[in-house]
């Protein structure tokens, strides 16, 4: 009978993270080529904004009825998507930094909102125990067991 084969915590940890940047460098690589087709069409003429605008609806009509999604999005996100999609066919660098520069801000401006909410804290059974040894019960002269809730 063969000894089963061990692996390590980190060896695994270190497959999969290899694995994901693998991964990672294949997608950009993908995408890069997107951009160069993409451009090339654009450039000759052979896709208009009006097609790729008309695609990108298509595209969400068809993640809506296979159920990747669960609302058809509206006009204002199609026309944004389609102006990021143009943004890129005509290599506008100046548009694209603008966008990026809104994203962050807008990505800050949520950090901020999300800060000020007040928080939940849910204390382990562990901590409860000891609040519940320390807290005095009505009634037990003083001694633990009372609940306590702050």
């Amino acid at each position: 009978m063969s000894m089963p084969m061990q692996i390590s915590l980190d060896e695994v940890i270190t497959m999969l993270l290899s694995r994901v940047e693998s991964l990672a460098m294949s997608d950009e690589n993908n995408k890069t080529k997107y951009n160069i087709v993409l451009r090339v069409l654009y450039k000759k003429g052979l896709v208009t904004e009006q097609e790729i605008r008309d695609s990108v609806k298509e595209e969400h009509r068809m993640l809506k009825e296979l159920g990747m999604i669960q609302n058809l999005p509206g006009d204002e996100v199609v026309n944004m998507v389609t102006e990021n999609i143009i943004q890129w066919a005509k290599g506008d660098i100046a548009a694209i930094k603008r966008g990026m520069e809104e994203y962050e801000k807008k990505l800050k401006e949520y950090a901020r909102e999300e800060s000020r909410k007040s928080s939940l804290a849910v204390a382990s059974s562990d901590v409860l125990h000891q609040l519940d040894r320390l807290a005095p019960h009505p009634g037990s002269g003083g001694k633990g067991g009372g609940k306590l809730i702050i």
